[in-house]
């Protein structure tokens, strides 16, 4: 197996690069070797690599500043993929790509299955839901994996910046009205490994498992809730005070969903895979924080 990998630096593609590395010989390519934003490059690539597998981590996901970045959102997200997926299915390769929980309108009260209707609030649900679309009409081989509220000790995310904030101040204002599955990045990378290997029979794709799949830790829970528990583990929960405050008492660019919590069924059904209960997740990220320092 060969397996081109897009986004090796991200907060996903940091945790991706070594355990798609167990599955075979890996090209790993992040922004500075192939920028998303330039598509002949994306292609380029994709023919000279000559994968059996495409791996996409890359993607636009400053939720708030797509709202004013339309037209790079829109490229990254929407048009990087579909030219991945035409190349890809020109090659015969399985494409991998990761989408969001926010391509939902957040008026559910259950978690959302795979077939529930989407309706994107922001540009940024917009352009992941439309780049989403473009792989399934492609007529590639996929796998299209939505996660939820991702976090790692890598990039931007929340867990990172609140474990900064408590270094700062002594109260926290957090959303108590947004809830959701918080996702430990390293969770999601180890489980798409373990979906590659169950995609392919003596090296022969089993393509009645492609398809789309939720994959996140089990359990929901708000920001705020979240906030508390990373206070806890930082032993911080005494002398930084976590109060709720509610969304519109913290307006944004981009309207989030109040509820987008994502049902795994489909990913226990079809693979026998069930992620942690959010919890664990955050306690095995906080742990890789200690350990790293």
């Amino acid at each position: 197996m060969k397996i081109l990998l897009f986004g090796s630096r991200g907060q996903l593609g940091t945790y991706l690069t070594p355990v798609l590395g167990t599955l075979g010989e890996i090209a790993a390519y992040d922004r500075q070797e192939c920028d998303l934003m330039d598509l002949a490059a994306v292609r380029r690539v994709i023919l000279q690599e000559r994968p059996n597998i495409v791996v996409n981590a890359s993607g636009y996901t400053a939720v708030d500043q797509a709202e004013a970045d339309v037209v790079v959102a829109q490229r990254v997200n929407a048009e990087a993929p579909a030219v991945m997926a035409e190349t890809a299915r020109e090659l015969g390769a399985l494409l991998v790509h990761y989408s969001t929980d926010y391509v939902f309108a957040g008026t559910a009260r259950v978690p959302y299955a795979e077939e529930a209707e989407p309706a994107p609030m922001g540009i940024y649900g917009e352009t992941k839901l439309a780049g989403e679309q473009a792989i399934a009409a492609s007529g590639v081989h996929h796998l299209i994996l939505r996660t939820a509220w991702l976090y790692s000790n890598h990039g931007k995310n929340f867990f990172k910046t609140m474990l900064k904030l408590a270094d700062e101040r002594s109260e926290l204002r957090v959303v108590h009205d947004q809830t959701g599955n918080p996702t430990y990045a390293k969770l999601v990378a180890a489980n798409t490994a373990n979906m590659l290997a169950q995609m392919f029979d003596h090296g022969r794709l089993v393509a009645d498992r492609c398809g789309l799949y939720h994959v996140a830790c089990q359990g929901s829970t708000t920001w705020y809730e979240l906030a508390k528990n990373i206070m806890q583990l930082a032993g911080k929960a005494d002398s930084v005070r976590v109060i709720p405050i509610v969304t519109a008492d913290y307006p944004t660019p981009a309207r989030r969903p109040a509820y987008s919590s994502l049902s795994t069924k489909k990913l226990a059904r079809v693979f026998d895979l069930r992620l942690p209960a959010w919890q664990t997740g955050l306690e095995q990220c906080f742990a890789e924080h200690v350990s790293s320092g």
